[in-house]
């Protein structure tokens, strides 16, 4: 009969959460790889052999959050209408980011001012905008927007973020700020479909 897994990927997302819930609330002076072990209960062996040094603990952290905002941009259905597709994905950002807050901070915030991601990472953490460029894009092949889809896609991840961060922040309330992104996407789906000033 094998051995059970110990070190297996489970444990990997509990190391990875378990630090992030440490850094967002009590800070990169309390991130440590024996405090997150404490944390899981488990050894520090469990956190160099699945995850690393600190530095690559917060490295973990950065590519988990941005590997959950692609599954959750990947479980967005694809309509016949681009538009309606290009707000149910910011609605995903909005409802990823609600959903992993510590992770968001780690993405896009830099709680760890001595972590610096690595080139391949940015470009994959890129690539979830890449699916709001492709969007854009059949919405201007459809003859529905105007311009080009980068300035678009780079406009409305803008205005997603924005709400998402304010809402994260507790200075929104999350339904009422999930209310706000639909109208927000939509006067903005009004303003691409016009001629603009360069």
């Amino acid at each position: 009969m094998p051995r059970p897994k110990i070190h297996d990927d489970a444990l990997r997302v509990e190391l990875i959460e378990a630090a992030a819930r440490i850094l967002g609330s009590e800070g990169p002076q309390a991130l440590s790889t024996r405090r997150i072990a404490r944390e899981v209960g488990t050894s520090t062996t469990a956190i160099y052999s699945l995850l690393g040094s600190k530095n690559e603990v917060v490295r973990a952290m950065y590519l988990e959050g941005f590997g959950r905002l692609s599954a959750r941009h990947a479980a967005v259905p694809r309509t016949d209408d681009p538009v309606a597709d290009l707000h149910a994905l910011g609605l995903a950002y909005f409802d990823n980011g609600l959903a992993n807050p510590h992770l968001y901070d780690v993405m896009f915030h830099r709680p760890v001012p001595e972590f610096t991601p690595e080139p391949a990472d940015v470009v994959f953490a890129l690539s979830t905008l890449q699916d709001v460029v492709d969007l854009a894009q059949r919405c201007i092949d459809a003859g529905i927007f105007v311009g080009r889809a980068v300035d678009i896609a780079t406009e409305d991840w803008a205005l997603v973020h924005g709400v998402t961060s304010l809402t994260i922040a507790c200075l929104l309330e999350p339904a009422a700020a999930r209310d706000r992104l639909c109208h927000l996407m939509s006067v903005a789906t009004a303003g691409f479909r016009e001629e603009r000033c360069s």
